[in-house]
């Protein structure tokens, strides 16, 4: 099987309506989860493992760049995809981590309890809706990109 690295669909033009509302709704949600209290670091953190899990080459890329911008390290970022046997992530980090696995990979279905009451140890309730927000965008966005596969420019 071959890959291609031409964009399969241009949504830009064929759909510029349906991404332009989708941008909007996910700068929103941004700058309302930062005013909420989440870390911008944490919302790349998020992002980067929901695109890392979908693999999603375009926005690991993206969020790569967006977290070290931010002012994450590379050993961080090295260190994501096994960031439950890191001793570099938080508390608050590491819940929503978990929960982005979850909602990202749907566990039987569904989020277990077990996933989501960690958050709610280190988050307030407008950050988890803010937080979840993030990470069901973010697993939008990466649908959209595979289903096209984006040119990288």
């Amino acid at each position: 099987m071959t890959t291609s690295s031409t964009t399969r669909l241009d949504l830009d033009q064929l759909t510029p309506q349906h991404l332009s509302a989708l941008h909007r709704l996910a700068a929103g949600s941004s700058a309302d989860a930062q005013e909420s209290g989440l870390d911008p670091i944490l919302l790349e953190l998020v992002r980067l493992r929901a695109s890392q899990l979908n693999g999603c080459e375009f926005c690991m890329a993206l969020h790569s760049r967006q977290a070290l911008e931010n002012g994450e390290t590379e050993q961080r970022l090295a260190e994501l995809p096994t960031w439950a046997e890191s001793p570099r992530f938080a508390g608050h980090e590491r819940a929503a981590l978990l929960l982005t696995e979850s909602v990202t990979r749907l566990p039987g279905g569904q989020v277990p309890d077990e996933h989501y009451r960690p958050a709610e140890e280190h988050f307030d309730r407008s950050q988890l809706a803010h937080l979840m927000w993030t990470i069901t965008l973010i697993n939008t966005f990466n649908r959209l990109s595979i289903g096209i596969r984006p040119s990288a420019n």
